[in-house]
Parts: structure tokens; sequence; C-alpha cells
């Protein structure tokens, strides 16, 4: 009897009908029913016509912002996540949907034996001649390019590949000419770390490149006697006369702030704002309550009652500046003082509750709690992988039976490979993961159960795993390089069985391993676990927690 499958092979999830070669006859296989997840942080209701922030929470770094009549699109930075630059849509600017993906296919960009702080930092999506435009970097996998597409949800190009260096590109479109300003090195030798300058070259449409001549905007930042570091993350705007650059500035941890300068001509001088920066948390009191830290990389649109409003990254801390969610994307209204925007005053923190825009609401993706059960022809765009989809692991995605199938290779979650790995953005503090897995093992040191993984050295599984006489539920966590590739086990009790539920639940720093037979049985519980090692502060800083089926086969 045939076995009708779909590889998956995002984001069409499911291009190939196959059937299992005999090259993979000897490999173990990881068939899991279903993926479930409940958010629980105790939340006040929100008061009618105001909303919370963030807007896009969970691992949402870098947004950039535009629209097209009543309708806004959202990017945001994904590095070595494949499918990568997630397109969010929204009508009232507070309840966004996931669109598509814009970096959807391999042939598109190659992230194999990238690090995850690596690949795609900070897009910036743009409208033009009835086409949509993100510009973009992709770290030491091409640098600098652009992509085109007539709608949002895509099909995106491929990349153009432009020739300049630096990150953080951005399109200005101004009647038939263009400009991208960007991030890079400043003229001569850097006076100090974190150094850097704004550049603005001509972009020409029809060649798809840049010209050759390159002016300087920013040296240094907002007060170059203070030795500012990462001017970064620029866009300018046309407003009243004036051309407004908004740029971040001081690294993108707890003294990330957003600052303001404007010229009468796109390519300068530019002159600081009277009050800078415009937006940051960097010198308020860590005991405020509603804490939002490493504020800055803001971007911003026009409503047609002549209301700012800008979208930019946060973090919301458990402790310290420790996070499992990483950066956040978060919205407020700007206020013009003086021919001026500002996000917040100086010394002013973000607010916990705000007035919504003056829009009719929109529906928007629900994130508190969701269910797949595998039984859809094509897999939620939620989904994601680490890095490009090549390599010896497969998963097969059986919609017909409702099932998520990984056909494991040896490369685990420690390794700088792709591995047999899908998961989704955890969004709240407090939160579980449930999942039901059946292992047909082939041989010592098969795995397969859930991963909550932050990067390569920092990530936590629970699962069954062939012990060699006998299965195990075992319990694993990587907190440092030197920790093994597939983590330290940290719990281990024998398992009776192929087939469990498991459970992972995260409670800010800490967390627990939860498993059972099936719907009646109770849950058995590993101690708690100290998963603030797993905060992205330690983790470099770029990304938040993804969770979801993982698999490995052993070392044979």
């Amino acid at each position: 009897m045939s076995i009708r499958l779909k590889q998956w092979s995002m984001p069409v999830m499911g291009c190939l009908a196959l059937m299992y070669p005999a090259s993979v006859a000897a490999q173990p296989r990881a068939t899991f029913d279903y993926v479930e997840y409940q958010g629980l942080d105790e939340t006040p209701p929100t008061p009618e016509g105001y909303y919370r922030n963030p807007v896009l929470p969970g691992f949402q770094p870098d947004p950039s912002i535009v629209r097209v009549g009543d309708d806004f699109y959202a990017v945001n930075s994904t590095f070595v996540w494949f499918p990568g630059l997630p397109i969010y849509h929204s009508r009232d600017l507070v309840h966004w949907k996931l669109v598509g993906n814009a970096i959807d296919r391999p042939a598109q960009m190659d992230f194999s034996g990238l690090a995850t702080d690596r690949g795609l930092f900070a897009p910036a999506i743009s409208y033009h001649d009835g086409r949509f435009w993100i510009v973009n970097t992709c770290i030491e996998c091409g640098d600098n390019f652009v992509i085109t597409a007539e709608h949002p949800e895509g099909p995106w190009s491929d990349p153009s590949w432009l020739d300049f260096g630096g990150i953080d590109p951005s399109l200005y479109f101004e009647g038939d000419r263009a400009w991208i300003v960007y991030n890079d090195a400043p003229p001569g030798e850097p006076r100090y770390e974190g150094h850097r300058a704004l550049w603005l070259q001509e972009f020409d449409k029809a060649t798809m490149q840049v010209k050759p001549e390159r002016t300087l905007l920013v040296d240094g930042g907002v007060d170059p006697s203070a030795n500012p570091i990462w001017a970064e993350g620029p866009h300018i705007y046309k407003i009243d006369g004036w051309y407004y650059l908004l740029t971040a500035e001081g690294g993108t941890a707890d003294q990330h702030s957003q600052t303001i300068y404007r010229s009468r001509s796109v390519d300068g001088p530019y002159v600081p704002g009277p009050v800078n920066p415009i937006l940051t948390q960097r010198d308020l009191s860590p005991d405020r309550p509603d804490r939002v830290e490493a504020t800055g990389h803001a971007d911003m649109v026009q409503l047609d009652d002549g209301s700012w409003w800008g979208l930019f990254l946060g973090t919301r801390p458990f402790a310290g500046q420790s996070t499992l969610l990483g950066r956040e994307t978060f919205l407020l209204p700007l206020k013009w003082v003086d021919g001026w925007p500002r996000f917040l005053d100086p010394g002013e923190a973000v607010p916990p509750l705000v007035a919504k825009p003056d829009l009719p609401q929109s529906p928007g993706d629900e994130w508190a709690s969701w269910r797949d059960d595998f039984d859809q022809v094509s897999l939620s765009d939620e989904w994601i992988t680490m890095r490009s989809p090549t390599g010896e692991s497969q998963m097969l995605h059986d919609f017909e039976r409702g099932e998520m199938e990984i056909v494991p290779g040896t490369k685990a979650a420690g390794s700088l490979d792709r591995f047999g790995f899908l998961g989704r953005r955890m969004r709240h503090h407090a939160a579980d993961f449930t999942t039901s897995v059946d292992l047909a093992s082939e041989g010592a040191g098969d795995f397969a159960g859930l991963l909550a993984f932050m990067d390569e050295d920092h990530f936590l599984t629970v699962g069954i795993e062939d012990a060699g006489e006998g299965n195990r539920i075992v319990v694993r966590l990587r907190k440092d390089p030197e920790d093994a590739q597939r983590g330290t086990v940290i719990y281990s009790t024998p398992w009776n069985g192929d087939k469990a539920q498991l459970r992972l639940s995260m409670r800010g720093g800490s967390a627990t391993a939860s498993w059972r037979r099936g719907d009646e049985d109770s849950w058995q519980q590993s101690p708690q676990i100290d998963v603030e090692p797993l905060a992205s502060i330690h983790a470099g800083l770029f990304t938040g927690l993804v969770v979801g089926p993982y698999a490995v086969a052993g070392e044979q």
C-alpha cells in the first residue's frame, strides 16, 4: 500500500509526493500527531479603545512598516531561520496576520553552516510603482540585496545583489529616483569600537544596482564627542519640505535608542533634533512596573488623520535583561514638537496601555493559544526551521493522516548543520507546548521529542531516547558551547514504550518537562529546570525561543 506523504519544503509545505527511498530505510522515524500551544501570562483585561504592547509578541525584531492605501505591512529579521522575513498585514496597526514569508525558496538564499546570529538582518519594506520592495542584508551569505513582489504574500523575486558594503539598507523613493541609506564603516580608521557611519547612494531601478558615488550623512551619531556606537537601521521620510532621517543608536541591548535628524536636501547635511534620543528606556529605574527595555530600531507611517505611528523593537525581561522571547515589536504614536517627531519624552516609560489609532478594527492571528493537527493541505506559515532545507533530515507532512513525520539524520541541535526540527515562536513568558510523538527507533541514541531552541549553544529538549537496552524519557539542556551538541542529560527515567505525550512548560526563567502515555494518564514531571541561561542576553541578543518537534538519529 502506498503512503501519501508530502515532503515539507517551505513555504509550499508539501511539494513532492514520494515513497520512502531505500536509502532511508534504516533511519529512525518520529511521527507527531499534533502540537498545541497555550499562552498563560496573567494579563489584565484591556479597556475598550486601548491596546497592549507588544503588537507582534515573541521573536519579532527589527520591524519595518509600509502603508499601501488602507493596508499596513510589516516585516522582521529572521537571521538563519527558514522561511525568512515574515510579512504581516494589518488595517488597524494593532491586530496583525501573517500572510507569507519573503524568503521561502532554497534558491533565494543559502544559510548552510551559518550560526544562528548570522543571516538576514534588518529588512526594510517599501511600496513604489505598483511593487513591494524589500532591501536587506544577509550576513556571511551574500551581503546586501533587494527583492520585489507584486503582492505582499509573494511570490517574491530572487535577490538582486547590491554592490556596497555595510548593513541595514533602506530604500527611499521620490519621483523617478531612489536612494539607499545604510550603515557602514566610517571614513578613515574607526576611532573606537562600534564607531559607524550612515551613507547614502542613489539606486537605479532599471539595473537594480546602486550608482558608484556615495554621500556621508552621519559620522558616529548625534554627539560624536560622546563616542556613540552603532548608528544603524536608518530610514528617510520627506515631510513638509524636510527630509527626516530616523536611525537607531547605542547597540541593540539595554542602551538601545532612537534618534532623529533633518535636512532640506536628501543628501544632507543632516542636523540632529533638539531632543535626542526620541525613544529610549536606558535611563529609567529597573524597578518600574511593566518594564520594557532595549527600545529602538523604529520605522513610521502617517494616517489619514495626520497622526504618525511607529513600530519599534523592545524586550520584556522577566529579570535583569533576561527574556526568552527575544526582541518583540511594539507600536506607539509619535507627537510633533516644533517640527520634530518624538515617541517618548526623556525619562518617559513605554506605557502599558495606549489608545488605539483611529482606524477600523481588523482581524489578527490568534497567538494566545493554537493547535495544529497537521490535517490541512498546507502547513501554517508560522512553522519555521533552522537553516536552508538541505541535508539528510527530512520532514514529511501527511495531511490525510494528520501527521508530521521527521526522518532525522545524525546532526543535532548544537551543530551548524540543518537538523530535524520545525518550530514556532514562543510569544508569552508563561507557556505550554504539548505534542504526541511515536519513535520508530533503529538503534541506540535515536531521539524524538520537543526542542526549545534559542541558538545552537542554548536549548532544552525532552523526548523518547533509545538507550540501547530499552527506551527512556530524557531531558537535555545545552547552555554553553562546551556542552555536548545534543545537550547534557539533566534528567532520565525508563520508558516502556515508543509513544508518549510530551509537554514543555516555560515559566519565565524556569521550566519543567512532562510526559504521559495517553489522555487518561496523569502527567509525570521533571524537577524544575533553570532556563535563565537560555535567555537572549546570553545567546547573542538577536533571537527568541522557538519550540516544536525535533528528532535526531543516534551515532551508528
